[in-house]
């Protein structure tokens, strides 16, 4: 397995665990109160578990199982690949501290920018590989 999908899953596997923690923790200050501070942990909750977790093992996976063509074969341009996981994890960690950092708005821009970046880079690098049956 390569060191992307490696280092992909694995950080996907923490935003998991954190999401759910994060979920868990403003599930119980419904039932039984601890702080209203809790609340400002949704934007985070959604980002580790949408694009921190799901998006990111879709990415780790992808670059493991699409396709190679080549010869001797390989996985095209993984700059391109480490470039989008380097920017979807600054940009999921940009988004979730943009709630603590109100004097600073331009934080949550930043970590969607980054975050949009990231797809792009993986559009990228993943294009080659698909090509339609037979060719």
């Amino acid at each position: 397995m390569p060191a992307l999908t490696i280092w992909s899953v694995r950080f996907a596997l923490v935003y998991l665990g954190l999401g759910f923690t994060f979920g868990a923790l403003m599930l119980w200050n419904k039932g039984l109160p601890i702080s209203g501070a809790l609340w400002s942990l949704l934007p985070a909750h959604i980002d580790f578990l949408l694009f921190g977790w799901t998006v990111q093992l879709i990415l780790g996976v992808s670059f493991w199982i699409l396709p190679r063509f080549k010869h001797p074969p390989k996985r095209g341009n993984e700059k391109l690949a480490w470039g989008a996981v380097i920017l979807l994890n600054a940009g999921v960690l940009l988004v979730a501290i943009s709630p603590f950092l109100a004097q600073l708005p331009w934080i949550l821009t930043a970590g969607r920018a980054a975050q949009l970046i990231s797809a792009l880079l993986y559009m990228l690098h993943a294009w080659p590989r698909i090509k339609p049956t037979g060719t």
